[in-house]
C-alpha cells in the first residue's frame, strides 16, 4: 500500500533515497530490473547485498518499488516517479546551444500564435521524444477584425480573414467577375458594415442573405467571397488541435500494447479536446501528471506535463506532452520548461497588426 508522500519523505531517510535514485535512474535507462549485487556496485559506499535488500524490501513497503518475479530485481512503481522529480532528480541543464536554437525556432512565427504553438509542439515532440501537442480553447467571443482580398490571376483571389483573438485564416475563391475596383470597393464595404466586429459564431448564411438588399445584382458575383467567408469564420470558431511525434510513443516500451490504444485516442482527437478544454478551465497554469495522477482513464499509463497560455486578451491555449512513465525526466522536463516559458515570453511582447 502506498502511503502518503509526506509521511514516505520523513520515512525514507539518506541511504534509501540513493538505493531509490539509483534503481530508477537505472530503470529509465535500460528498461531493466536491478538487484541488490549492481546496488552495491554503484552506491558511492561499502554496503552488503544483504542490507541493501532489506532496504529495497522497505521501500517496496512504501510503494515506491516493485518485483517484477520472486527472485528478480526491483524495478520503480509509478508513484516512485513522483516522489523522484519532487526529491531527487537531478536536472539535466540546457546547453547554450539549446537555448539558442530553441529561441531561434520558436522565434520565426512569434507574430502568429497559432504558428507559434505549431512551432512549440514540434519542437517538444522533437527534444522529448514524446508525443506533443497544442490545442486552442473555443472562444464564443472572438470576432473578426480584418478581412483582405488579394487578386491572384486568372479569376482568383484570396482571401485573408484575421480575428481578434489572432486567428488567421485564408482560402482561395474563384469569381466569375473582374477583381477590379469597383468590385474591391464594394466588397470592402460590405466588410465593414456586416462582417468586421462581428463575432465568428454569428457568421452565417443568414447573415450574407442580409447583405443582398446593400448588393442588389452583384450578390451573385460577392456570393463565391462571402460564402468562403462564412467557411472561414466556422473554421476560426472551433478549437484547434495539432498532435507531433505520436510515432514516438512506439519506441517508449513502458506503454507495450498500450502504445497502439494511447495511439487510437489520440487519433479520435475529440475525447483529447473535451480534456484539454476541462484542463484550461480549472486547471492550474502548469501541471505534471505520473500515471494514476491522471484523472482520465485513457492517460493513466502516461506522463502528462501541460502548461496553458493566455494571449491577445480572451485567448487561450494548451501546450503539453504526453509519454510513457519511463521518460527521462531529469533531461525532458528542463527542456518542456524551457520551452513552455519561450512561448510566454514571446506571448507577451507579442501583437499582430492587420493592415
Amino acid at each position: 500500500m502506498l502511503i502518503h508522500e509526506k509521511a514516505v519523505e520523513r520515512m525514507i531517510g539518506d541511504r534509501r533515497a540513493a538505493i531509490l535514485a539509483l534503481i530508477i535512474d537505472s530503470y529509465i535507462k535500460t528498461g531493466e530490473p536491478i538487484g541488490s549485487k549492481t546496488l552495491t556496485e554503484l552506491l558511492p559506499y561499502r554496503i552488503s547485498s544483504a542490507t541493501i535488500r532489506n532496504e529495497m524490501a522497505y521501500l517496496s513497503e512504501l510503494g515506491l518499488l516493485e518485483q517484477m518475479h520472486t527472485s528478480g530485481g526491483r524495478i520503480p512503481s509509478k508513484a516512485s516517479y513522483r516522489y523522484y522529480v519532487d526529491n531527487l532528480m537531478v536536472p539535466k541543464a540546457l546547453s547554450d546551444y539549446e537555448k539558442h536554437y530553441i529561441i531561434e525556432k520558436l522565434s520565426v512565427n512569434a507574430g502568429d500564435p497559432e504558428r507559434l504553438l505549431h512551432d512549440a509542439a514540434v519542437l517538444l515532440a522533437e527534444l522529448t521524444n514524446c508525443a506533443a501537442f497544442f490545442c486552442t480553447v473555443k472562444d464564443e467571443l472572438d470576432s473578426v477584425q480584418g478581412v483582405d482580398l488579394i487578386p491572384a490571376g486568372n479569376g482568383r483571389a484570396m482571401l485573408v480573414m484575421l480575428t481578434v483573438g489572432g486567428k488567421i485564416r485564408s482560402s482561395v475563391c474563384a469569381l466569375d467577375c473582374p477583381i477590379d475596383n469597383d468590385f474591391k470597393a464594394l466588397f470592402y464595404y460590405i466588410m465593414s458594415e456586416f462582417f468586421i466586429g462581428t463575432a465568428l459564431t454569428d457568421i452565417n448564411l443568414g447573415l450574407v442573405q442580409s447583405t443582398v438588399p446593400a448588393l442588389g445584382a452583384r450578390i451573385f458575383d460577392m456570393l463565391p467571397v462571402l460564402t468562403s467567408l462564412c467557411s472561414l469564420c466556422n473554421e476560426a470558431s472551433e478549437s484547434m488541435l495539432f498532435l507531433n511525434g505520436e510515432t514516438n510513443l512506439l519506441s517508449h516500451e513502458e506503454l507495450g500494447s498500450g502504445a497502439y490504444k494511447l495511439l487510437s485516442f489520440l487519433a479520435a482527437k475529440d475525447r483529447l479536446k473535451e480534456i484539454i478544454a476541462e484542463y484550461a478551465k480549472f486547471g492550474r497554469e502548469t501541471e505534471l501528471f505520473i500515471g494514476e495522477e491522471n484523472y482520465h482513464y485513457e492517460l493513466k499509463n502516461t506522463v502528462t506535463a501541460l502548461g496553458k497560455f493566455n494571449y491577445n486578451d480572451n485567448q487561450q491555449a494548451v501546450l503539453g506532452i504526453i509519454g510513457s512513465t519511463r521518460i527521462d525526466y531529469a533531461s525532458v522536463l528542463p527542456r518542456v520548461e524551457y520551452i513552455m516559458n519561450t512561448v510566454k515570453k514571446l506571448f507577451r511582447k507579442g501583437g499582430i497588426e492587420f493592415e
